[in-house]
């Protein structure tokens, strides 16, 4: 089983899974996941929830966290920065990139860009995960 499906497994009924996030491409280095713009997931003006684009960013930083943390640490989001660029209409599908810019012992930052699926640039997400030692 590669990465992303591992990813994808362990995430199965949680919040994640609930939101619809598919797992791409999973490394160390680079985590990419989709989400489709659902009615369920946007705002009056059917667009994507910041609310949503935040939850799918938080996700994506937490999988880069983990695969950058020793065995049986855990981590939790301690601090998280959106700027919100655009939107993202229903129907369509955001595409989220999360690279960590700094793996350390305790602390793990990672920075999170969402895009429209036409490459249009949504929101952009810092977040500081911290490392809960084993």
């Amino acid at each position: 089983m590669n990465l992303a499906a591992s990813i994808q497994e362990r995430v199965k009924g949680l919040l994640p899974d609930l939101m619809g996030i598919k797992f791409t491409d999973v490394t160390p280095d680079k985590v990419i996941a989709q989400l489709a713009v659902r009615q369920d997931l946007c705002t009056t003006g059917d667009n994507l929830h910041g609310g949503a684009i935040m939850a799918f960013a938080d996700t994506l930083g937490a999988v880069a966290a983990i695969l950058n943390m020793r065995e049986g640490a855990r981590t939790t989001t301690i601090e998280s920065k959106t700027n919100f660029i655009g939107g993202a209409a229903l129907g369509t599908r955001v595409i989220g990139e999360s690279v960590p810019l700094h793996k350390g012992r305790t602390t793990v930052v990672c920075q999170t860009t969402i895009r429209s699926e036409a490459g249009k640039l949504v929101a952009l997400v810092t977040q500081t995960q911290l490392v809960i030692a084993p």
